[in-house]
Parts: structure tokens; C-alpha cells; sequence
């Protein structure tokens, strides 16, 4: 059979590749004839009022009736009203249990079972990080955040895995959840809390369900791909020999992806954390609440005494979960630790001793105030490192340069623009990046910005979000290089790395206070720091991974180190490049918006205000206009595949 091409069948194929050879000068030229036409037919200006929709009247009316009949309509009295209430018996159930194990039983636990699962060292570092929630007097605090922990995982994984399942076996399904968890990942934290807020009220319900929401995503993801990443051999032959297909994922699909199961609950436990302490703006208690009014009050000793407790949490979760995930089809070592029946029945003999004893709460005399001595250094640095110093400047001094320097400019041009040319650069730049879908994506979701009446303090936000980025970008990319171009930097950078990305958002605005004060500038720093980690990362596996026969071949040609990094590591390290500008964007997003709590202002506050005052209308439109701008940035920075171009 001939199977030579027609010659349309050639010419379609040769128009493509002109088309596609020519792609940026095609967009580009397109942009150039928009913003003649643009010029022409819509002038310039902030986004037209006539072209915006007022929500606060009806969202009010809307949360006003949900406010009115809590307590009297059937769907909140036995059904959302049944499910705040379970959530109320379980933590308050889980909270008793840890209050009547005591500290000694609690603190044997956390030992034990790190043991068991993850080996002496996380064991020791287990108990020394509940010794250190002691020492700081936050136990009570810990304790609390550690019972809505219990909860708000176990209903996360339980979650993920059963939205994973379905999404692993059925295709349909998969296509489905797909866009949504998509769009899931790249939402700030703040944007899940009015919405609980507005049904469940202010309280622990709200939050365990606000963070459960937050947490479920990557435990769905990652169930889903490792079912669907199962050994097609290993399933082809348990078919072979009869299996029905209940017992090919009981004995084949799960077995097979454990680890990514495991991976998936270490996730959830991270993000579970880091929203709950997110969550203590809605009534959450414990840690967060502690950070939450010492922050209020500009109070770093008593948000660091309480910051610290929610870093060693999370240290400790990341740890053993993640030595638990690597231990998984590895052959069991000796002595590794006790079994579950003896750590179960050493708990239990702790927690005896300690009721006996009447030692179940921390001791008073064994705790240590740090407050008053952070506090005091924090008043020596503002008198001594806040401003005055000779040629550099202070800490403060950086804060308004940076401020009327970078962020006034950035934001004062982004508003100067017209609406019109904001919505052409925005499409411009995601079609260069990504595809029709994703530039047409990202312009309605800026669109619906403009139509929710919240333009203005959009591009504040994304102004800080771009500043953030781009000292992101320059630190975290120079770095990255760095370290892969240099083991011994890479191994120093390692444990640095690990810690920042175990830390919950909401810890990085303590020393960003008590070195800049209040601000937008503290804020972007807070992110930048926040984001710095993922970035470098990306950065150095993508150079690692760069082809060493195309080094090689550029090193026999007598290129140099420099010509080499910008002609063969960087244009090849290409899509990890985009990767790490896709998730510095997304993480910086995150953190920008809770620096609202910090004096970041623009969407942020708006947020925390309708929290604060009760408008919940003009917070879910802010909350609304923040989830537009995620998913715009994170459509405007996605990388497109082979696939997806070709399409």
C-alpha cells in the first residue's frame, strides 16, 4: 500500500510549520493591530463603570438570608448542621484523648510512632519538638492545633483518596476532576475561608472544613497517579490469571502505588498544617490563634514563642512521612524500631505514670518565656538597625526605597494603563507561554476582575506579586545555578531548603515584622522568602538534568563555563525554568495575599476586613476577584506541551 503524502495533505503540513516557525511574530503583529484598533475605538481609563456589576447588594441580601435561617432551615439543620456538629465531637473528642494522655504520653507517642514508622533520628526529633512546645509554654495551644490536625487529615486523605480512586479508574472521571483540582492548587489559602465562613459562622467547623478543602487536592492527585501509573505488565498478568477487578486493585493497583499514596497523605498533612494555622483568622484556636493576635498587636516575641511550635510540627509531620515513603519496598532492617503492639503498650504505661503522678499538664516551672527577650531585640534592631546606619541604610530604610522605588512604580503604571491594554498584554503573554485555551482563560478571568468592580486593587495586588517575582526570580534562579554547578553549595543549601518549605505561610510575616515593620514592602519580602525555596530547587534540578553529551560536545568546541550556562545549560533547562517561574508565581500569590494581614492592603485587606467587620459581601467579591487573579497568573506562566501546541 503507497503511503505517499497527497499534496494538500504537504502543503497543510508546510503551512503548519510556517505557522508554527512564525508563531511570536504572528502574535505579535495581531497585538500591534489591537492596540491600534484599541487606541482608536476605546481610548484609555480605569475599567469602565458602565461595564461593572455591583454584587454587594445581592451577595448581602444572600448572606443576610444564610445568617437568618442557620438555625431554622432544614437543609442547615440536619444536614450542614449535622456536619458542624461532628466535626465539634471530633476534635473536642480527639482534644481529650491528647489532654488525657498528658505531656509525657503525648510526647512517648510522637516518639514511638516516629520510631516505628521512620527510625531513631526522626524519633528524637519527634520528642525533642514536643519537649520544645513545652519549653516555650505553647503546649495547651499545640495540643489544640494538633487535635483539629487529626481531624481535618483524616477527612482530607479520606477525601483525596476516594476522589483519587474514581479518578484512577474511570477516564471520564479523571477528565472531570482534572480542570478543578487544577484550578484548587493555584488558590491562596484565603480564598477557601469566607465561603465556610459564610454557612458554617466563625468557629472550628469552619475552619477543619476550610482546611480540608484546602488539603484534599494533592492526596486526589497523586492517589489518581499512581492508579493510573500502575506496571501495565503487572496488571496484564493478574488478569491473565483470573483476578476479578476488585482484586486487581486490591492486590496490584494500591500495592503498586503506595508510595505516591504516601506522598499524597505527606501533602495533605503539610497543607492541612499551614491552613490551619491560616484558619485561625475564622476561629481555629491554638497555634495560629496565638501568631494571629501577636501579629495583631505587632507583638514578634509572642508570635515567635507561638511560630515556633508550628514550624517544629511541621518539620517533624514532613519528616517521618516522608522517611515512612521512602522505607516502602525497602527490606525491613533490624532493630529498626519496636512493633505496633509494643509502642502501643509503652504509651499507654507513659500516660499511666504521668495520671499517677498528676503531671498530665506541662509544668509551669519547666517553661521558658523567650518573648521578652525577642521583644528586646527587636527594639534594639529598631533603634539601632532600623535606620541611621552609614552608606547602606537600615532595615527600614530598604522597606521605603523598595516601596517608592519598585512597588509605587509597578502599581501606578499597571493602573495607568487602559483596562483594554492590560486584557491584550495579559492574552499576548499567555499565548506566547501557553496556548488559545490558556490566553483565553487568563483574559476572562481578568475580565471578571474588572466586572466585579475590584480592578484597581487587583493590580496593587498583582503589583506586588510582580515585584515579589521578579526578586524571586533574580535570587532564586542565580542560586539554583549556583548550586548545580557546585555539589558542595547544594549539600550546604539542602537542610536550609528543607526547613523553609516545611514552614506554614503565615510564620514567614514574624521576621519580616520585626525587621521592616507594617507594609507593603514586608509583605513582598515575606513572599519573596516564602516562594525562594521552590524556585531554587526547580532551578537546580532542571541544570542537573540538562543532557551531559551536549555539554560535553560544547566543551570540545572550547566553549567556556559562562558560554556554556548561556547557550547549552539555560536554553535547554528551558521548561524547568518556566516551572519554577509557574510555582514562584503561585506561592508568591499566596503569601502576598495574606500579607494583608501585615499591612500588605489591596485584595489581601479586603479579605481580612470582611472577616473583621462582618461585611462578608465585600469580602467574597475580594475573595472571588483572588481567585481570577490565581488563575490568571497561573494560566499566564503554565508551559505548554508538545501535545498541546501541536493540537
Amino acid at each position: 500500500m503507497s503511503t505517499t503524502a497527497t499534496p494538500a495533505a504537504g502543503a497543510g503540513a508546510a503551512l503548519t510549520g510556517v505557522v508554527a516557525r512564525h508563531r511570536s511574530a504572528l502574535i505579535g503583529g495581531a497585538a500591534l493591530v489591537a492596540l491600534l484598533l484599541g487606541a482608536v475605538l476605546l481610548g484609555g481609563g480605569s475599567w469602565p463603570a458602565r461595564l461593572a456589576v455591583d454584587l454587594s447588594g445581592p451577595l448581602g441580601d444572600a448572606s443576610d438570608w444564610i445568617i437568618d435561617n442557620r438555625d431554622s432551615h432544614p437543609l442547615f439543620l440536619y444536614f450542614f448542621g449535622h456536619i458542624s456538629n461532628a466535626v465539634v465531637l471530633s476534635v473536642r473528642a480527639v482534644y481529650l484523648v491528647l489532654l488525657a494522655a498528658g505531656w509525657a504520653g503525648v510526647t512517648a507517642a510522637a516518639g514511638l510512632v516516629a520510631w516505628r514508622l521512620a527510625g531513631l533520628r526522626p524519633a528524637l526529633t519527634a520528642v525533642a519538638a514536643f519537649a520544645v512546645c513545652g519549653l516555650l509554654g505553647m503546649w495547651v495551644p499545640t495540643m489544640q492545633t494538633l487535635a483539629l490536625m487529626v481531624v481535618a487529615v483524616a477527612a482530607s486523605v479520606l477525601l483525596g483518596a476516594v476522589l483519587g480512586l474514581a479518578a484512577g479508574l474511570f477516564d471520564r472521571v479523571h477528565r472531570a476532576l482534572r480542570p478543578v483540582l487544577d484550578t484548587m492548587q493555584v488558590l491562596p489559602a484565603f480564598a477557601y475561608l469566607l465561603p465556610v465562613v459564610l454557612v458554617f459562622g466563625i468557629g472550628v467547623p469552619a475552619a477543619v472544613l476550610a482546611t480540608v478543602v484546602y488539603a484534599a487536592p494533592p492526596m486526589a492527585r497523586l492517589t489518581a497517579l499512581g492508579l493510573r501509573g500502575a506496571d501495565a505488565g503487572v496488571m496484564e498478568a493478574a488478569a491473565s490469571l483470573g483476578a476479578t477487578g476488585r482484586q486487581r486493585l486490591l492486590t496490584a493497583r494500591l500495592p503498586l502505588a503506595r508510595k505516591e499514596l504516601l506522598l499524597g497523605v505527606n501533602q495533605s498533612i503539610m497543607m492541612a498544617l499551614s491552613m490551619a494555622v491560616i484558619a485561625s483568622v475564622i476561629g481555629a484556636g491554638g497555634l495560629g490563634d496565638r501568631v494571629y493576635q501577636a501579629l495583631g498587636s505587632v507583638d514578634v516575641g509572642a508570635a515567635l514563642a507561638a511560630g515556633v511550635p508550628v514550624v517544629l510540627l511541621a518539620v517533624v509531620l514532613d519528616r517521618v512521612t516522608g522517611a515512612a515513603g521512602e522505607r516502602i519496598g525497602a527490606a525491613p532492617a533490624r532493630g529498626t524500631g519496636p512493633g505496633w503492639a509494643v509502642a502501643a503498650a509503652g504509651t499507654v504505661a507513659v500516660a499511666l505514670v504521668g495520671r499517677f503522678t498528676g503531671r498530665l499538664s506541662w509544668p509551669d516551672d519547666w517553661t521558658v518565656d523567650i518573648a521578652g527577650s525577642v521583644n528586646r531585640a527587636v527594639d534594639w534592631m529598631t533603634a539601632h538597625l532600623y535606620s541611621g546606619i552609614p552608606v547602606i541604610g537600615g532595615t527600614a530604610d530598604w522597606a521605603a526605597r523598595f516601596t517608592h522605588g519598585v512597588l509605587d512604580p509597578v502599581r501606578d503604571g499597571l493602573q495607568w494603563l487602559p483596562w483594554w491594554v492590560v486584557l491584550l498584554l495579559v492574552g499576548v503573554v499567555a499565548q506566547l507561554i501557553g496556548t488559545w485555551r490558556t490566553a483565553l482563560t487568563a483574559v476572562l478571568a481578568m475580565t471578571a476582575i474588572g466586572v466585579l468592580g475590584v480592578w484597581d486593587p487587583a493590580l496593587d495586588t498583582l503589583s506586588q506579586v510582580l515585584a515579589a517575582v521578579a526578586v524571586t526570580l533574580l535570587a532564586g534562579v542565580a542560586t539554583g545555578v549556583a548550586a548545580a554547578r557546585s555539589p558542595r553549595l547544594e549539600r550546604l543549601l539542602r537542610p536550609v531548603l528543607d526547613v523553609f518549605q516545611t514552614m506554614p505561610q503565615f510564620v514567614y510575616l514574624i521576621p519580616v515584622v520585626a525587621l521592616f515593620g507594617v507594609g507593603r514592602a514586608p509583605a513582598t519580602a515575606a513572599a519573596v522568602v516564602y516562594a525562594l525555596p521552590a524556585v531554587v530547587r526547580i532551578t537546580t534540578q532542571g541544570m542537573r538534568a540538562v543532557d551531559p553529551v551536549a555539554m560535553e560536545s560544547s566543551r570540545s568546541l572550547g566553549a567556556t563555563g559562562w558560554q556554556q550556562l548561556r547557550q547549552v545549560q539555560l536554553p535547554l533547562a528551558r521548561p524547568a525554568l518556566l516551572l519554577a517561574v509557574n510555582q514562584g508565581v503561585v506561592l508568591v500569590l499566596a503569601v502576598v495575599i495574606i500579607g494583608g494581614l501585615v499591612g500588605g492592603g489591596a485584595l489581601g485587606y479586603e479579605v481580612v476586613f470582611g472577616l473583621a467587620q462582618g461585611d462578608l459581601a465585600a469580602g467574597l467579591v475580594a475573595g472571588a476577584a483572588i481567585v481570577c487573579l490565581g488563575l490568571m497568573l497561573d494560566r499566564v506562566t503554565q508551559p505548554a506541551g508538545k501535545e498541546s501546541r501541536n493540537a
